[in-house]
Order: structure tokens, then sequence, then C-alpha cells
């Protein structure tokens, strides 16, 4: 049995954690915070991969349960034409498809659903270094304390800690020039068939919006331009009623009811802007190792951040099931996913780049796409992405 601590306790953290339970192992998570990430956070669609990766863990009822059916994407241009509609994803043999879920939901159902089973989580623990010797690793918090283990998993996130531990000479994230905000209207009545994901190339702004089954409460989200980062004084101030008012001018000229949407949101996110990661050079060293967003941080146009997350822990966990050298399981779940998720942050970074244009561009933009969608797709290029399947019961060898 192999003690693994697992620094971030947030979604990735705490599905490696049960990955690692179910594969014969002894995790703990660690987490910065001194809560949990109850109410933190906006919507996100998991897709079909990675709900299928969940099922061998039995999570996928439990994740199922959070949110609701997204079965289609519909694709529109800010002059009201609507272009085309298809599946998002597809559909898995039991019936299930791709869902949308509040992230706070999400991790409350799966911190629960890790404490039943018996994982034990430190809350409160900011790493701040780590060392290790042949057979072991060593994890020093903030506040003096110190923990010991077989295995150190960093599942920290875009600014990991472990990442820069690891490689002090990990490249920094890239920027991508999109900021991201977004809420939950109410009181509206839309024609739009509830769970479809409806996204707008608008003329100045990418909006999405969708109508929750449950509730019937407008969830959406929009995407507005930056070609510089911002700062933090400057996206501080950019929120509250501010943000709005910005908001409403970008969506103005488009037909369509973002701009309804806006105004009956009572609450807007305050904008984050957008990162990812091209590549990260060194994803392990000795018995230390990073997943999720911490080694492959992809664009949210990629609709896979989560489903990446869960890939990854779903194959640690049958690699260090299957491999018994600790530094030769992490070897070989690099090789199982690199190339995976480095081919999906770049389809994130292609889909991105859609809604980073100026007048001219979003000309010749809103052109290609009407030719594109004139005519069914021969084969979805984003097929790699929804029909990857781990199959947790096939042995894996070094």
């Amino acid at each position: 049995m192999t003690r693994a601590l697992i620094i971030g306790g947030g979604i990735a953290g705490t599905i490696t954690a049960i990955a690692l339970h179910e594969a014969g192992h002894e995790p703990v998570l660690f987490e910065a915070y001194d809560r949990g990430a109850e109410g933190v956070g906006a919507f996100l669609t998991l897709a079909i991969n990675g709900l299928d990766a969940l099922l061998p863990l039995g999570l996928k009822d439990v994740v199922k349960g959070t949110g609701f059916d997204s079965p289609r994407m519909s694709i529109g241009l800010g002059n009201g034409t609507r272009l085309t509609e298809f599946t998002l994803g597809g559909t898995l043999p039991d019936g299930t498809v791709t869902q949308t879920v509040l992230r706070s939901d999400l991790y409350v159902a799966l911190r629960d659903e890790a404490a039943r089973r018996g994982i034990h989580a430190e809350y409160g623990n900011r790493l701040i270094g780590a060392s290790q010797t042949a057979s072991q690793v060593r994890a020093d918090f903030s506040d003096g304390s110190h923990a010991e283990g077989d295995l150190l998993v960093g599942a920290d996130g875009l600014r990991s800690r472990v990442r820069t531990i690891i490689d002090p000479d990990a490249p920094a994230p890239r920027y991508v020039p999109l900021l991201n905000t977004g809420g939950f209207a109410e009181g509206l009545t839309l024609q739009d068939e509830p769970g479809v994901l409806n996204m707008v190339f608008g003329k100045r702004v990418f909006f999405c919006h969708v109508v929750s089954p449950k509730d019937g409460r407008v969830w959406w989200f929009a995407n507005p331009a930056r070609k510089t980062e911002p700062t933090a004084s400057e996206l501080a101030t950019l929120a509250g009623e501010k943000l709005r008012a910005e908001l409403l001018h970008l969506v103005s000229r488009d037909r369509t009811p973002a701009a309804e949407i806006i105004r009956a949101t009572r609450e807007i996110y305050p904008a984050w802007p957008t990162f990812d990661f091209p590549t990260v050079p060194v994803w392990h060293r000795g018995r230390m190792v990073i997943i999720g967003d911490a080694a492959h941080a992809t664009s949210p146009a990629a609709g896979q951040g989560a489903s990446m997350a869960i890939e990854d822990a779903v194959t640690l966990g049958k690699c260090l099931r299957d491999v018994p050298d600790v530094q030769q399981a992490l070897a070989t779940y690099e090789g199982l996913r690199r190339e995976r998720v480095e081919a999906v942050v770049a389809a994130g970074k292609r889909n991105g780049d859609q809604k980073v244009i100026g007048p001219v561009g979003r000309v010749v933009r809103d052109f290609f796409i009407k030719r594109v969608f004139s005519k069914p797709f021969d084969e979805d290029p984003n097929a790699f992405m929804w029909q990857h399947h781990i199959d947790w019961t096939e042995k894996i060898a070094a």
C-alpha cells in the first residue's frame, strides 16, 4: 500500500484520492484553504469521456445528481442567424449525455463521497516545500507542520507549487486574451429548449446561455476579449455594475436575448482571465507528480478541463495499481496522458482564437463559420476528445 499525499482538495485532487483508494492505496488530501469550496466558482460542462471515466469508481451517478443533461449545442451569429445544432459529444451506452454542473456542487458531492469512503482530508494546509529520498517524500506546510508518505501528487491547479518544486524552470501559464464572466438570470421566459447550450459568436463578444430544466434559471457566460493580461487592480475594478454596463455595451448590437439575460442577473461573477499550458516539460521527478491543471491547463473553450483531470486521476490510479515501482508508474502515467492532453489544449486554443478578433476579422470569421456549417461534417473534429475510453479492468505494464 502506498501512502499518497495529495496537494489540492478540489475536483482533481478528490477524484485522484478516490481512484487511489479504489486501487488499494492510502490517499490523504491536503487543502490550502481552511474550509471547503461551497458556493465558490461558476459552472462547467462535464463531457461524456469524463463521465465514462468515473463509472468504474462508482462516481458517475454521484456526479449526475448534481447537474442536468446537456445533450446538444446550438451555434449562432450575432445577427440572429442560427447556423446549426449538433450533439455535444454523443451518448454513452447507458444513455448518459454531457452534464452541466455548478463547480461548487460537483466539489461538495465528491468531497462528501470521499469522506464516506474513509478518505482523510486536512484543511488549512498550504504547501510551501517538499523533499524526497529514494523511498519517501515529505511535504512542509505554512503552519510549520509536515507530512510524510510514499508519493506526492500535485493537484494544486494553475499556480501549482508542486510543479515548481518538481521543476524550478517550469513555464508560467500562457495568457489567452479572453476574460470569463457569467451568472444566473431569473424570471425570464425564453423559447430555448432546456439543457441546450446556445453559443453565439456576437459582433463584439462570445456569449453562451442554457436554460436549466430544473428551475428555469438561465445559466450564462461571456468571454470579453482583452489583448493584454489585466492586473489584479484592473480586475478588481471590473466588477458589479461596471462589468454589467460593459457587457451590455458588448452585446448591444446583437439580435439575441443576451442583453435581457444580463439585465435579469442579480449578481454577475467578477471577471477572471483565461490561461492555458501548451506544454509543461516535466510532470514528475522521483516520487512527485502533477495532474490536472497543474500539468496541462486548457482553455474553457475546449469544454474538457474537468474531464481531463478525471482521466488523469483514473489513469494514475491504474498505473500505481499495476506498476510496482512508483517512479516507473509515474513515467507510465505521463506516457499514457501527455500526447492526448496537449492535443486537447491545442484544440481549446483554436476554439478560443475564434473569440478574439477585430471588426474586419469578425466579418471574415462569420463568413467562414457560415460556410463550414452549411453542410454536415463528414467527421466530428472533436471526436478524439469525446470518444476516449479508459478500461479500468485492463492491466497496465510499465
